[in-house]
C-alpha cells in the first residue's frame, strides 16, 4: 500500500516558469507559438468572433430593472386565512410586514406590503399595511376586522 502512495504523481506540482531557456521545454516563445495577435502581450479577445456579429449583439435587449422600484409584497385574504387555519398567524396579533418577515411568509427584502381581496376571510384580524385594495378593505370591515394604512 505504501508503494502505491509513493508512486503517485505529485499532487502539488510547482508552477511552471515559462521563458527560462530552451532546455525547459517552455523557453523562447513560452508556449505561445510564433508571431500573431495571440503571441503578443495585452491581448484580450474574449467575445471576438472574427468580424462576425458577436452573439451578445445578435440577441435582442430585453427588460428593464429600475433602481428606484419598491419591492412590494402582495398578500391575498385567502392566503392570510390559510395561515390562520394552520395556526401560523395568531388572530390577536396585529398583522404587519415585520411579523410576516419574521414568520418567513413574505420576502425579507420587500419594502411595502399590499393586501388584495382575492378569496374569503372568516376570522376577525387587524392588519397594518402600506397598500390595500377596496375589495380587501370591504371584506375585512364586513367581518369586523380592521386595516390600517401606513402613510
Amino acid at each position: 500500500m505504501t508503494t502505491l502512495l509513493n508512486n503517485r504523481e505529485k499532487i502539488n506540482k510547482p508552477k511552471l516558469r515559462v521563458g527560462r531557456g530552451i532546455g525547459s521545454g517552455k523557453g523562447k516563445t513560452s508556449g505561445r507559438g510564433v508571431k500573431g495577435q495571440k503571441s503578443r502581450s495585452g491581448v484580450a479577445i474574449k467575445s471576438f468572433e472574427g468580424g462576425q456579429m458577436p452573439l451578445y449583439r445578435r440577441l435582442p435587449k430585453r427588460g428593464f430593472n429600475s433602481i428606484s422600484s419598491d419591492r412590494i409584497a402582495i398578500l391575498n385574504l385567502d392566503k392570510i386565512q390559510s395561515f390562520i387555519d394552520k395556526k401560523t398567524i395568531n388572530t390577536n396579533d396585529v398583522l404587519n410586514s415585520d411579523l410576516l418577515k419574521k414568520l418567513k411568509i413574505i420576502n425579507k427584502n420587500s419594502t411595502k406590503l399590499k393586501i388584495l381581496g382575492t378569496g374569503e376571510i372568516k376570522d376577525k384580524i387587524n392588519i397594518e399595511a402600506n397598500l390595500a385594495s377596496k375589495s380587501a378593505v370591504d371584506k375585512l370591515e364586513k367581518i369586523g376586522g380592521s386595516i390600517q394604512l401606513k402613510k
